[in-house]
């Protein structure tokens, strides 16, 4: 009994007692048929939550976790595929118990250290898929089983199957939103903040008079800036690039600015007594040391300008656009379809994201903070 108490980790204990309980429940849905799926339910948490007492090494309880948890997940959304809105409290509470071992599970791999950087990648990564999986799992298992109506949130499965069905007219979407307004306005929006930045630095009445104004914009709400934007340049993508080039400028030319003045004293003194004049200077010390608060302006940006572009079709666009779709689609009532531009959007945003931050590590690997993991 010891060895048992101090084998088994705690998210097992509370696992066990919610599968009891979920016996004094049954059945897991009303009008269920075969009492298969319900039974190998129970057997994988079980099994899942008392492996741990073998003594089995991180690696191999991860993996039979893994098995367990989600051949669990698998049979409770197929019993519910069906049969929506007729789940009992039995049912949630053996979604509660797997969902206890699947966090076992992410704190079991997350304590894995290995010597191969391609397994630490592969951990890196798998840790945040299952996380989201898992969020997926219960908002899939919670709005099948509880009901909850198609038009206030549809179960992921729907948007899933939304998307697959309309990918020509969500790629039309991300042509007109991503690759004309937000990727140009980004462009435009980096592009003039870093130029002006680097005047600001070398012009002191500049830096002193534009700086208070950049604040002050940066503060504008882009739900007056919008419909602005689109009587100047038109229904099309220029008014929303224009924007975007709003909300891009100052974030850069402030984190630029700052930048710029990073460098540490003594090794500008050091550059003097070369005999190195502004731009050697500004080349060779200044723009490096300032890298990483460019990235961070660019990382920013990459939020703001598809959150600008988005809004911007809100308020006059031809009949193509991630917003132009997401307001009329929501006055249909096709919930799916909305989603289905979320998660588009999210995922975009998610990839642009992400490959800036890995250009950032291949150009600033030499600062500390990326050297220090």
């Amino acid at each position: 009994m010891t060895a048992l108490g101090t084998r088994l980790p705690w998210q097992s204990i509370p696992a066990l007692l919610l599968c009891v309980a979920a016996l004094f429940g049954l059945p897991l849905i009303v009008a269920e048929g075969s009492a298969g799926p319900t039974v190998l339910v129970f057997a994988l948490i079980v099994a899942g939550a008392v492996f741990p007492v073998t003594g089995p090494s991180r690696p191999a309880e991860a993996a039979f976790l893994f098995v367990c948890v989600h051949g669990a997940a698998w049979l409770l959304i197929a019993m519910i595929a069906g049969n929506e809105g007729t789940a009992t409290l039995a049912y949630f509470v053996l979604v509660a118990a797997a969902w206890l071992l699947a966090w076992r599970l992410v704190t079991v791999l997350s304590d894995i250290r290995s010597s191969s950087r391609q397994i630490d990648a592969l951990l890196r990564l798998l840790v945040p898929a299952i996380f989201g999986a898992w969020l997926l799992i219960l908002w899939e298992t919670i709005t099948r089983g509880a009901g909850i109506p198609f038009v206030l949130l549809p179960p992921p499965s729907a948007v899933g199957l939304r998307i697959a069905q309309s990918w020509p007219v969500l790629a039309a979407d991300v042509n007109q939103t991503i690759f004309k307004a937000v990727v140009i306005g980004y462009a435009i929006g980096c592009g003039t903040g870093f130029a002006v930045a680097v005047l600001a630095d070398r012009f002191l009445f500049l830096r002193r008079g534009l700086m208070p104004i950049g604040n002050m914009v940066s503060a504008l709400p882009i739900i007056g800036i919008a419909p602005i934007m689109v009587m100047w340049f038109g229904f099309d993508w220029p008014s929303k690039a224009a924007v975007v080039v709003v909300m891009t400028f100052f974030p850069m030319l402030v984190n630029t600015v700052a930048g710029l003045a990073a460098s540490g004293a003594m090794e500008r003194d050091l550059m003097r007594t070369y005999a190195a004049g502004y731009w050697q200077t500004l080349a060779k010390l200044r723009l490096p040391a300032a890298a990483p608060f460019i990235f961070n302006a660019l990382k920013i940006n990459s939020t703001l300008a598809l959150i600008g572009a988005i809004v911007a079709e809100f308020f006059g666009t031809p009949v193509v656009g991630m917003g132009f779709r997401i307001s009329t689609e929501v006055g249909r009532m096709n919930v799916d379809m909305v989603w289905a531009e979320i998660a588009v959007a999210a995922l975009a945003g998610s990839i642009f994201y992400g490959v800036l931050a890995l250009l950032e590590r291949a150009v600033t690997f030499w600062h500390p903070s990326v050297r220090g993991g």
